[in-house]
């Protein structure tokens, strides 16, 4: 799938200081973007798994991984397509305790998020950590849409929406840097908003 620069750029607006440059505020709005047609998946079989490069592989269901600490993230979401939505509310659990249970090796420096779909997306271990990152299954107080990635999806809200996985099911450690599916084509590594980190070679 070829990645093109041909992004409709709309006039920034919003609150000064938290619309990245190139982004527009889109209002009440969530729009719904995705490289493939969203699964059915049933609460009961979903399941997320932390290996790779760590200790203690481990897998949580859904049950289990609802009794870990509930953990919440309120702020703003950036689309590469060039939207922004300011003051979402997320509900789930933080990578930080699933990382903590699995324990990273000293040689883990990266991470490749996997969806359920086979879909994947690479992220540096520092990004997902420190409370950056976490495991959501509810926005603005209601379960997570299939369409938006539910039952659960990867929220790394700091960069670029498309690193925050949906049908997330699985944390794979690694020593070096392995591309994801928007990476391979074209898409910057990293997707840093604030620095537009759009696309390969992007400073």
């Amino acid at each position: 799938m070829p990645v093109t620069r041909g992004f409709f750029r709309r006039r920034e607006q919003g609150p000064e200081g938290r619309i990245p440059p190139g982004q527009y505020d889109t209002g009440s709005s969530w729009p719904v973007l995705t490289a493939e047609a969203a699964p059915r998946i049933r609460p009961e079989e979903w399941s997320i798994t932390v290996d790779g490069l760590v200790e203690e592989p481990t897998t949580w269901s859904w049950d289990e991984a609802h009794r870990l600490p509930s953990a919440t993230y309120s702020g703003d979401i950036h689309c590469v397509t060039t939207w922004t939505k300011l003051d979402m509310v997320f509900r789930g659990i933080s990578v930080d305790d699933l990382l903590a249970a699995a324990r990273p090796r000293p040689e883990a420096r990266f991470v490749l998020a996997h969806s359920s779909t086979g879909y994947t997306t690479n992220l540096p271990l520092e990004d997902v950590t420190d409370g950056k990152a976490w495991v959501v299954w509810e926005a603005e107080g209601k379960p997570l849409t299939r369409e938006h990635g539910g039952p659960a999806r990867l929220l790394v809200p700091h960069l670029y929406f498309w690193k925050s996985a949906k049908w997330v099911s699985r944390l794979e450690l690694l020593d070096e840097d392995q591309q994801g599916f928007w990476e391979r084509n074209g898409y910057h590594d990293r997707g840093d908003p604030w620095r537009e980190q759009r696309y390969q070679g992007d400073a």
